[in-house]
């Protein structure tokens, strides 16, 4: 591999990880809003049910896309805890 061709690889995850933090960004706008909902309306910070679903369909996703499902998992559990934690905080601060 030439050194043009690494660095247009580096390029290419470079942006791919700049759109992954944009994601996460615009994701964390919306919960923090579904957060401020829920504290509103007295409804509580985890919705196991939503919660299981969601990791059930983006482990088959992952799976279509040839990732590996329990890494993905992960992953996800890992944004998720961080917005529960948010979820926590603004029912707190609301009461």
């Amino acid at each position: 591999m030439s050194d043009d061709e690494l660095a247009a690889y580096r390029h290419s995850i470079d942006t791919v990880d700049a759109a992954l933090v944009r994601l996460l960004a615009e994701r964390f706008r919306i919960t923090h809003a579904v957060g401020v909902h829920k504290a509103a309306h007295g409804m509580p910070p985890v919705d196991p049910v939503r919660e299981q679903e969601q990791i059930d369909e983006l482990r088959q996703l992952a799976t279509d896309e040839g990732l590996d499902p329990d890494f993905c998992e992960k992953f996800v559990h890992f944004v998720m805890d961080e917005v529960i934690r948010n979820h926590v905080r603004i029912a707190e601060s609301s009461s």
